[in-house]
């Protein structure tokens, strides 16, 4: 399957079958009973409008000691283990030989958002972060490694896979908005996006 490449990224269309999408929604309900969506804020205390939560060694939190990686869930207990389907696709687009030490969850509700940003907290931007879409259409904004670049947009549906490696890395890039209601793969609607990450 060729990628549409934009600005870097790897946009690879409807890469899961709707089957392949249901079964991942299912794997994830028992992630998130062993680790429930939280409702983060900023280190400076505003709150975000996604909700999250992670599997794998490591989960990326956002508190009033900053943005960093931890072992833990905020309640206390360990990260679950990553679901092997969520980690195939990995293996097929990424490596087979270095698996992600985390998977970061977000939900994205009716009129939540994601402002431009950069995945930096890790300590090898060597490799790529993969991003699977489920559930309602997002608008995606792609920018530069450079705050105030170029940006480009593009709507990822449900099934669509983005991988972003080499000059991509570390470029900005955030959700504008959701089509809420869009996809039927969520019985209430919304997003779910899982972003795939080396962090040691």
């Amino acid at each position: 399957m060729t990628a549409l490449r934009v600005n870097g990224f790897d946009i690879h269309k409807a890469y899961l079958t709707p089957d392949a999408q249901r079964a991942l929604v299912e794997d994830l309900r028992g992630v998130l009973k062993a680790a429930p969506l939280i409702s983060p804020r900023t280190p400076s205390g505003k709150p975000m409008s996604v909700r999250m939560t992670a599997a794998g060694s490591l989960g990326w939190i956002t508190d009033s000691k900053g943005y960093r990686y931890a072992p833990n869930h905020p309640r206390g207990t360990s990260w679950p283990e990553i679901p092997d389907a969520i980690l195939q696709i990995w293996r097929r687009l990424v490596s087979a030989d270095r698996l992600p030490d985390c998977c970061l969850i977000n939900y994205y509700g009716e009129d939540a958002r994601m402002g431009l940003h950069q995945d930096k907290d890790e300590a090898d931007f060597s490799w790529p972060v993969l991003s699977i879409s489920l559930g309602d259409d997002a608008l995606f904004r792609m920018g530069e490694a450079r705050r105030g670049g170029k940006t480009a947009s593009h709507w990822l549906t449900s099934g669509d896979v983005v991988v972003m490696g080499s000059e991509a890395r570390l470029a900005y890039h955030g959700v504008d908005r959701i089509r809420f209601g869009s996809s039927r793969l969520l019985p209430k609607g919304g997003r779910i996006n899982l972003t795939l990450r080396v962090v040691t």
